[in-house]
């Protein structure tokens, strides 16, 4: 008997091998933690390449792992043949913080033809596992031709 093929499989394999591509990702160290339908979570760990002057994570670095959280939520539910690249987005920064790493949550909020809106919610983990709310973001993309 043969085990049921889980969909979410080649969503994952989709994300990843996106994600793999991505020198400023790779550089960060973002990893991927879950992947369905509609919603990515990736976790960016702390380290001296994501702080600003004061030691705690740099808004940029949050910034990045929101977008991209959020444009793989969209990839999820993009056509075969195609990325999506962002047009645009606004983010709230709610609380800095130093240590443990962040985790951004991306879920789709409208997919349509030609747009794609997104939300994500970054999130801090210390290494207690205790989680603060960090940065919440709103998201426009469009869906391009893949070209690799």
């Amino acid at each position: 008997m043969t085990e049921p093929v889980n969909p979410n499989d080649a969503l994952r394999e989709r994300v990843q091998t996106s994600l793999d591509r991505q020198g400023m990702m790779q550089a960060l160290g973002v990893r991927l933690l879950a992947v369905a339908p509609g919603t990515v979570t990736l976790a960016l760990p702390y380290s001296d390449r994501v702080t600003q002057q004061q030691g705690g994570f740099h808004g940029g670095a949050m910034g990045a792992l929101a977008d991209i959280a959020g444009g793989y939520a969209a990839l999820t539910v993009a056509p075969e043949g195609m990325e999506v690249t962002t047009v645009e987005y606004k983010i709230n920064f709610l609380a800095a913080f130093l240590g443990g790493e962040l985790q951004a949550t991306g879920r789709v909020t409208k997919a349509g033809k030609r747009i794609i809106v997104t939300a994500a919610e970054v999130v801090h983990v210390a290494t207690d596992g205790k989680r603060s709310d960090c940065a919440v973001m709103q998201q426009t993309l469009v869906p391009v031709p893949k070209t690799y």
